[in-house]
């Protein structure tokens, strides 16, 4: 019988080989089904809500897999990681995003200097970090959520063209004034990292670690459309515009993720560097018809509120995920489930048991 925990705790039960298991970096509901999102891998999983250990509130297990390739013709190797960072379910969709940055090799305690200082000058694109997809989702013949290339109604699986390279968003943003010179710079040297995903629509906004300009975070506000094969961007207002700026005061965090709730937009937010920091959850207000009623290409939004602070430890337990509880999933006096990349040896049981947290939205 595995340990039971405090009653905050998620208990998330992976298998030996699950495609994600333990760095969460996105999650979403299907009523009782949970889907996650590891940035080391190319799929998701789906995890079926259990009766809970103990004391804890909710428990989540039977996982199964979803490999990229099985429901996308990638741009890049089949096997080769995706570093999703942001997903969201919407009108029968589970829509997912890449970091679309680049990576930096890391200095390592056996090497000797000469070979650090070579990785560390080494710069590396995986071409399946950049993706934006929609997956349709359908019921089995048990009535259990599955991701499929093809839906019986006609919904198909698309990304946003591009190849390995390149896609029509990196070069919607090539030349920009804000965000081109970062494209670049590898995410975790606060160049250009998509962590977060909220959809709206055909609207979506994608929130960004990096950069934090003078302290200001982004999101970045798009619409899409499909066109053949493929997501294509689609103009957002009768002056073609394809790409809106928001910019943010976070206290100078960049954001980690993004969920709507109601019409009110909520921030997970962290440091955009390797740093151990502040985590926090922001609430932008009414934000949903804000957005649709904007018409300017740029904005700057320092209203926000609700400044939540979450658990974090040295080097480990750094929250990546957040999204809204289905109503009647729990009783307890919960509102969001959290989960966390990098967990501590607190947040482990045995090799392939993880917890999340439950928080409270007052």
């Amino acid at each position: 019988m595995p340990n039971a925990r405090s009653a905050n705790a998620v208990r998330l039960e992976f298998a030996p080989g699950s495609l994600v298991q333990t760095n969460l970096s996105g999650a979403a509901f299907t009523g009782d089904w949970l889907w996650v999102a590891g940035d080391e891998a190319c799929g998701l999983d789906r995890l079926r809500r259990l009766d809970p250990v103990g004391p804890e509130t909710l428990r989540f297990g039977d996982v199964r897999d979803f490999p990229l390739a099985e429901l996308l013709d990638l741009p890049g190797a089949a096997d080769e990681e995706a570093d999703l960072e942001g997903m969201a379910v919407a009108d029968g969709w589970l829509w997912v995003v890449g970091s679309h940055g680049l990576k930096r090799k890391n200095a390592k305690a056996d090497r000797s200097h000469a070979d650090n200082a070579r990785r560390l000058a080494k710069l590396a694109l995986d071409g399946n970090r950049r993706l934006l997809a929609c997956l349709p989702i359908e019921p089995d013949a048990s009535g259990a959520p599955c991701l499929v290339r093809q839906a019986q109604d006609g919904r198909r699986a698309l990304r946003l063209k591009g190849d390995a390279q390149t896609n029509l968003l990196t070069r919607a943003l090539a030349d920009d004034p804000h965000f081109g010179p970062y494209m670049a710079i590898p995410g975790k040297d606060n160049g250009f990292d998509i962590e977060g995903l909220a959809v709206d629509g055909n609207r979506m906004l994608l929130g960004l670690r990096g950069p934090v300009l003078r302290g200001w975070s982004a999101l970045l506000e798009i619409a899409v459309e499909a066109r053949a094969d493929h997501l294509r961007l689609a103009p957002l207002d009768d002056s073609g515009t394809l790409v809106r700026k928001h910019f943010l005061q976070l206290d100078g965090l960049g954001v980690r993720d993004l969920h709507f709730c109601g019409d009110d937009l909520f921030i997970l937010a962290g440091p955009t560097m390797v740093l151990n920091g502040d985590i926090r959850v922001f609430k932008w207000p009414a934000a949903r018809p804000l957005l649709a009623a904007n018409r300017e290409p740029v904005r700057f939004e320092s209203g926000l509120s609700e400044s939540v602070p979450l658990p974090h430890g040295r080097g480990t337990n750094r929250a990546e995920a957040i999204c809204t509880l289905p109503p009647g999933l729990t009783a307890a006096n919960a509102s969001w489930l959290v989960l966390y990349d990098a967990p501590g040896a607190d947040r482990l049981d045995g090799a392939h048991t993880v917890f999340g947290d439950l928080l409270r939205r007052d």
